[in-house]
């Protein structure tokens, strides 16, 4: 694992920060050095496998401007700490002058003035004459000196008043918390990048084997074109790898070596592992790679599962909410990630379909393995087939000479979620079902067969039923779809949940300013009379507008209300069963079949329109259609 290190230029603020860290990670190194030798103190921890550097003012700068090799998180100076420096100055003297990094104090001025107090800034540099600068300031009728370390040590040598733009706590955690995604990120990356390595020496680009006694006994072709012009079979390999045998080195590898190995221009890695027999060497079995093509693959990996998002993020445990319509569902998709089988999602727009789809895969077997989301609405009609099941070079105008693996193939071994299924044209739902009951794909424009390891999750926000009714979509496919079913519960019938989603929302924003927030009653109580049309992406929404707006506090109804806007809706007061039923017809042996288990839902539920759909398995729009045409009023 990569080790994190925090830099900081003066010994003052490396013993502020070590007890933060610790309650935060205690694995974080912290050190202090002068911004001149940034360089030398980072190569050294570097030595030690420091991977990540955290670091504010002129130690960042001097990282940056070298381009040193390895991530740099930068310490950022909150809009409070430079508010109390600041205001600390003003204390000390009228006129205040800013000397420091541009980065460290951007819109400082804007924010002392709202604060009724005019300052000068002076731009500066980690190495420039600090003492210079202070003179400068002086003579331009500055009294009291805000800045880092350098610029107050500067003040004090000289006998000028100064206030240090000290390092918060805040921002310190929040460097801290980017740091430690940042290293999960790149571990994460290491390992794929090990685990290609061992794929590609299956793959074998370049293989000679020898003997117990070095000679050369067989050769791939990949071989043969890397040491051109060589006869190989039945030569030293010493003749081919000058370098073997040197230094006392032995031909024959007693155990796995690596090395580089230079041909012509070339530089390959060299995998040499020893062929074993009840413990006896009896020869050897030298892989090469060229250095360039690992460095190609490497940077597909990262760009193919990061840039692409082929990672599953939410786990169960992110999920929020404890009320029974929430755990009955994480319960019900629990049991279904032990399982292999398809899962159907179903839901309106914004009820966290994805995040339980994602939780799923990460329950499951297949966890390990690619997390593929596809939203089938977003894709044009056109192209669906080649990004599902991709194309060989040529198959259409403008393909990929190379050609392209499909989604389904990207996701092997792991899970592909097919969003917003009920979008897909009857043509594409047609090789859907195909590839549900043969488990193979045949690229575009090819005739080759390849088998596919993959669970399906679909979801939609559409009533398939209707669909397969309304010939939208294929009956076959739908039943191949729904063999595990999962109904997640709109946000307006969540009850006391909605409270928990807004006050997360609320909370993450809040935190992201170094403010805090909370509801109040009055507010509590909108939230969940609401109607939620958007759901949990809607809540999200209405939370961030709320934190734009409040600096700190309660969030009041009024705000709230001002918030949700013209879009401010509540759903109407359930009526009374009698009002519910028909008037002028009543359950009778003649009644259809549809309207008695309508009413008989209504009749259990108390006349609670979303408790009966629920029971009935539709959503409660699709309810409100059906009472309407069977002529129950409500």
């Amino acid at each position: 694992m990569l080790k994190i290190l925090f830099l900081f230029p003066s010994e003052y603020m490396a013993e502020f920060a070590r007890p933060v860290l610790a309650d935060l990670c205690p694995e974080i190194i912290v050190d202090h050095c002068q911004p001149s030798k940034t360089l030398e103190v980072v190569a050294r921890y570097m030595a030690k496998g420091v991977g990540i550097v955290g670091a504010r003012g002129g130690i960042n700068q001097v990282l940056l401007e070298n381009k040193v090799d390895i991530p740099v998180v930068d310490i950022p100076v909150t809009a409070f700490d430079s508010i109390k420096a600041v205001t600390r100055a003003r204390s000390l003297g009228k006129n205040i002058a800013v000397l420091a990094l541009s980065q460290m104090v951007e819109g400082i001025q804007f924010l002392a003035s709202s604060l009724g107090i005019a300052v000068t800034q002076y731009t500066v540099t980690h190495n420039q004459d600090y003492d210079k600068a202070v003179r400068e300031a002086v003579a331009n009728g500055a009294e009291v000196i805000v800045g880092g370390v350098l610029a107050t040590e500067a003040a004090k040598r000289l006998g000028v008043a100064n206030s240090l733009l000290q390092l918060g706590e805040e921002s310190l955690l929040r460097a801290a918390r980017e740091a430690l995604r940042l290293q999960e990120a790149l571990d994460l990356e290491s390992a794929k990048s090990d685990l290609f390595r061992v794929v590609m020496n299956a793959s074998r680009e370049g293989i000679l084997v020898i003997d117990e006694a070095g000679i050369i006994t067989g050769a791939n072709g990949a071989a043969g074109e890397i040491f051109k012009g060589r006869a190989l079979p039945g030569r030293s390999i010493a003749q081919i790898i000058p370098q073997l045998g040197r230094g006392g080195k032995k031909v024959v590898p007693q155990s796995p070596e690596q090395f580089l190995v230079s041909v012509g221009k070339e530089t390959l890695v060299c995998d040499a592992v020893p062929i074993r027999r009840d413990k006896k060497v009896y020869g050897a079995v030298f892989t090469f790679q060229q250095t360039s093509r690992i460095q190609q693959m490497e940077a597909m990996i990262r760009e193919g599962l990061y840039a692409r998002g082929h990672v599953a993020r939410f786990r169960f445990s992110d999920i929020i909410g404890d009320g029974e319509a929430v755990r009955k569902a994480v319960e019900l998709a629990g049991d279904y990630a032990e399982t292999n089988s398809g899962v159907l999602i179903l839901g309106e727009t914004g009820t966290g379909k994805e995040v339980f789809a994602q939780s799923i895969h990460n329950a499951s077997k297949r966890a390990s393995g690619p997390f593929v989301a596809v939203n089938c609405a977003a894709i044009p009609t056109q192209l669906l087939e080649s990004e599902l099941f991709g194309y060989v070079g040529g198959a259409f105008t403008g393909a990929s000479k190379e050609g392209k693996p499909g989604l389904f193939e990207v996701a092997h071994g792991g899970t592909i979620f097919l969003d917003e299924v009920a979008e897909m044209d009857y043509a594409n739902q047609s090789r859907l079902l195909r590839f549900c009951q043969e488990r193979v794909v045949v690229r575009l424009g090819s005739y080759k067969v390849v088998p596919v390891d993959v669970r399906i999750i679909a979801a939609t926000n559409k009533n398939l039923e209707e669909f397969v009714r309304g010939n939208k979509f294929r009956d076959d496919l739908y039943h191949r779809l729904n063999v595990l079913r999962l109904t997640l519960p709109p946000l307006r019938e969540r009850g006391s949940d909605i409270r928990l989603y807004a006050e997360a929302f609320l909370r993450q924003f809040a935190e992201d300013s170094g403010r805090s927030l909370s509801l109040s009653p009055g507010a509590v109580r909108i939230l969940e009379q609401y109607s939620w049309p958007g759901n949990v992406r809607e809540c999200q929404n209405v939370m961030e507008r709320v934190a734009a707006r409040l600096k700190n506090g309660a969030v009041t109804a009024a705000l709230l209300e001002e918030m949700l806007g013209p879009q401010l809706r509540f759903p109407p007061a359930a009526p009374c069963l009698a009002d519910a039923l028909p008037r002028k017809t009543a359950p009778s042996p003649r009644a259809n079949r549809q309207t008695r288990e309508i009413l008989a839902a209504l009749e259990a539920s108390k006349g609670n329109h979303g408790e009966a759909a629920n029971a009935l398995g539709i959503d409660r729009s699709t309810l409100y259609r059906r009472m309407k045409r069977l002529g129950l009023e409500y």
